[in-house]
């Protein structure tokens, strides 16, 4: 995700906060290639930073509703 920009579309979290999410998704995704990887490496930084419990969705077909949104990077687009 390097070579492209995060575009939060709609977010009920402070400017900080996002901030740290594109941050660790970023982290994520050039740390791990499998889509549970990713997630769980997500959900752990920030149970950890912004306490329990958090839930992260990575993947290409999927309904949800959630508090922030990473655009696809490739095939990989997490929710968080």
């Amino acid at each position: 995700m390097t070579d492209r920009k995060a575009v939060i579309k709609n977010a009920d979290m402070s400017e900080d906060m996002q901030q740290d999410a594109v941050d660790c998704a970023t982290q994520a995704m050039e740390k791990y290639n499998i889509e549970k990887d990713i997630a769980a490496y997500i959900k752990k930084e920030f149970d950890k930073k912004y306490n329990p419990t958090w839930h992260c969705i990575v993947g290409r077909n999927f309904g949800s509703y959630c508090q922030m949104y990473f655009p696809k990077s490739g095939s990989k687009g997490p929710l968080l």
